[in-house]
């Protein structure tokens, strides 16, 4: 289990943050970048399960900038607030918080960043201008970042059914990204594929199971054998 803390950023507050340990020797070191709903139960469980696969992790709340430790309702009111605050927030800033959150694990080893819909967005901009190597999921804000090379690996995914992110939109990935960069579709599919969240019909077992797998991989090529 992890705890709750607070991360320095590059300007004049801190934020909170969810950190969960690797036990032993860490392989590297996450920054886990949430959805539009905030630090919710569904992003610390991903969390735990990074370190206990060796990857300490660090979950920035990002909305503590705006409001303390904002947990919104997977429904309609809290999709709508969350659109409202990661608006609001824009990607410069949450793109700053994404490298303070890497400097206060860094001794854990290599950095990357895991980040689900909003946050895969904010993790291939970390890539970019960051460098750090980053597993995007199903980040429907990517297109307008496309065209430039990352500075590090990136791995999407995607759900085929994800009507926030239709095929053409896919392509687009494979059109104006490097080669290096690998993509991959899950069949049966749609959006939020990986929130295993009770009640809620976006998880994907399948698909779930098998991105996990190979971010994981990714993670092992990129940060623990870098």
């Amino acid at each position: 289990m992890g705890q709750h803390i607070n991360i320095p950023t590059s300007r004049t507050r801190c934020i909170g943050g969810y950190l969960a340990q690797a036990e032993g020797q860490p392989k590297g070191g996450v920054v886990l970048i949430q959805e539009i709903y905030g630090v919710t139960q569904h992003i610390r469980d991903v969390a735990d399960r990074l370190a206990a696969a060796g990857y300490t992790t660090i979950a920035p709340a990002f909305f503590d900038h705006l409001e303390a430790w904002l947990e919104l309702d997977y429904d309609e009111v809290g999709t709508a607030r969350g659109k409202g605050l990661v608006a609001e927030l824009g990607l410069d800033h949450p793109l700053e918080d994404v490298a303070s959150a890497a400097e206060a694990i860094a001794s854990s080893g290599k950095i990357g960043t895991v980040g689900f819909c909003w946050g895969g967005t904010v993790a291939l901009l970390a890539a970019m201008k960051l460098g750090l190597p980053s597993v995007s999921y199903y980040g429907a804000r990517n297109l307008s970042l496309l065209g430039k090379n990352p500075k590090a690996p990136v791995m999407f995914h995607f759900g085929e059914n994800d009507q926030s992110i239709p095929p053409e939109a896919v392509a687009k990935h494979r059109e104006l990204l490097p080669e290096s960069a690998e993509i991959f579709t899950y069949p049966g599919a749609g959006h939020a594929f990986n929130r295993n969240v009770p009640g809620d019909k976006h998880y994907h077992e399948a698909s779930a199971k098998l991105a996990w797998e190979r971010t994981l991989g990714f993670l092992d090529k990129h940060l623990a054998n870098a």
